[in-house]
């Protein structure tokens, strides 16, 4: 105990760690380059003072409200930052007030409202007015998708940007930046080897704050001599509550390990699979990194002989962006048990392979004109449209009508496996292949 009261007798080292060593300027944010390069238009904006309104969009810790404060410390303009938790309808009508008359002298106002998902319709209804008529600059940020939480009016006038979860190498910049800023751990030399930094930024899964909390936990738990603390890789794997796994998300056997689970699901060995899935969320692999790869498998390795596992591996991936780690392993163990179990075949993917193949050779075969719509008289005369047919009273609306190029008639990409609901399909396909031959030559195109 005694040691942690001298590490933070001081008063101002009480406010959290992410607090006290935020980026004051773009030269020290780290992360986000896809915006922030010089020479992006973003950067542009802030550095010349001429910032629209505008939404951050991205995952917690990535640096929604470091930009924010970073472009309160640029600008010339009046600078509010409001909660969207403890701000209601007067209070934001009475600022929206100062604002007009300071718009009528001259002055420019920056309203940052911090999840701004929050805000209900009649609160985000307030500042639209103001927005349209240019007495504030509104910056938002959210978790959310803005298309469905921030309102269309309020939406349309605000250029979103998206902020991507920061890589570990960023995170390793921003806890190295930490160890060195007179901020962090002011008079104390902090000893720590580079893997563990590493292993640190890792398990954070893109989030700087998850990673400085742990940093400073990590710190406070150590062993402290005079001015020196000394980090072992002990104390890290405590306060991860993990041991550390042999998997690096950004070398080999990052690729080794998704590799077997595609590979053990492919071999319907459902314990293998949740075997691997456990092994990369366990060593800190982001959880919408795995629920990506098995979206594709199940159409890839599954296809139409269970189409519900495209379905549920979508679920599992919004419900994985809903929730995150640790709660959503249970979610993408249920879909990898899922697949695993499901019937399989890779028809879909080698259909598609063999189409694009031919796509690919002949992109400049025209459409065939009885597909073409005709929206125009010209079009009509040139006879775009003519021989379109379609016999609703057919029971697959079948016609004998060309759909393919003249190059291409003929040719035959999907193979139906006899597998799940895919021997199904074959039966319908290997039926429509049969009225077709039958019905080949009889007015061909009308």
């Amino acid at each position: 105990m005694q040691k942690q009261q001298s590490l933070f007798f001081n008063k101002e080292l009480n406010e959290p760690l992410a607090n006290r060593v935020r980026p004051k300027t773009l030269d020290e944010f780290a992360g986000q380059r896809h915006i922030l390069e010089k020479g992006k238009m973003f950067r542009q904006m802030i550095e010349q003072d001429k910032v629209p309104s505008m939404i951050f969009w991205g995952p917690p810790g990535v640096g929604k409200t470091t930009l924010a404060r970073i472009i309160a410390k640029k600008t010339k303009a009046e600078f509010v930052n409001f909660s969207a938790v403890s701000s209601g309808i007067k209070e934001i009508r009475d600022i929206m007030q100062q604002a007009d008359n300071l718009r009528e002298l001259g002055n420019r106002t920056i309203v940052f409202i911090d999840e701004i998902h929050r805000f209900n319709k009649a609160q985000q209804d307030a500042f639209l007015p103001y927005v349209e008529k240019g007495s504030i600059v509104l910056i938002g940020a959210t978790t959310e998708n803005p298309s469905f939480e921030v309102n269309s009016a309020l939406l349309s006038r605000c250029k979103v940007f998206v902020l991507h979860p920061l890589k570990p190498e960023d995170i390793t910049i921003v806890l190295a930046n930490t160890l060195k800023s007179p901020d962090g751990f002011p008079n104390l030399s902090i000893n720590i080897d580079d893997e563990l930094l590493a292993i640190i930024a890792s398990f954070a899964n893109g989030d700087a704050r998850i990673a400085l909390n742990t940093l400073e936990m990590v710190v406070i738990n150590s062993n402290r001599e005079g001015n020196s603390i000394n980090i072992s890789k002990e104390i890290v794997s405590q306060c991860l509550g993990r041991k550390f796994l042999l998997y690096d998300k950004d070398r080999e056997e990052h690729y080794n390990i998704i590799s077997a689970l595609h590979k053990s699901l492919r071999n319907s060995d459902v314990n293998a699979a949740l075997y691997w899935t456990a092994r990369m969320l366990e060593a800190g692999e982001d959880p919408l990194y795995i629920a990506r790869r098995i979206v594709r498998f199940a159409s890839e390795d599954i296809g139409i002989a269970d189409s519900r596992a495209l379905e549920i591996t979508v679920a599992a991936y919004q419900a994985c962006h809903f929730i995150g780690m640790p709660e959503c392993n249970v979610i993408l163990a249920h879909a990898v048990i899922y697949l695993a179990l499901a019937p399989k075949s890779r028809a879909v993917d080698t259909a598609y392979g063999k189409a694009a193949r031919d796509a690919l050779e002949s992109l400049a075969e025209p459409v065939p004109l009885q597909l073409r719509n005709a929206p125009t008289k010209l079009m009509k005369e040139l006879g775009y449209g003519a021989g379109y047919q379609f016999d609703p009273g057919n029971k697959y609306n079948l016609t004998n009508m060309q759909c393919l190029p003249d190059s291409l008639v003929g040719k035959e990409y999907y193979f139906p496996s006899i597998f799940g609901d895919e021997a199904k399909a074959k039966e319908i396909a290997d039926e429509i292949k049969k009225w077709q031959q039958r019905h080949k030559n009889i007015n061909k195109n009308g």
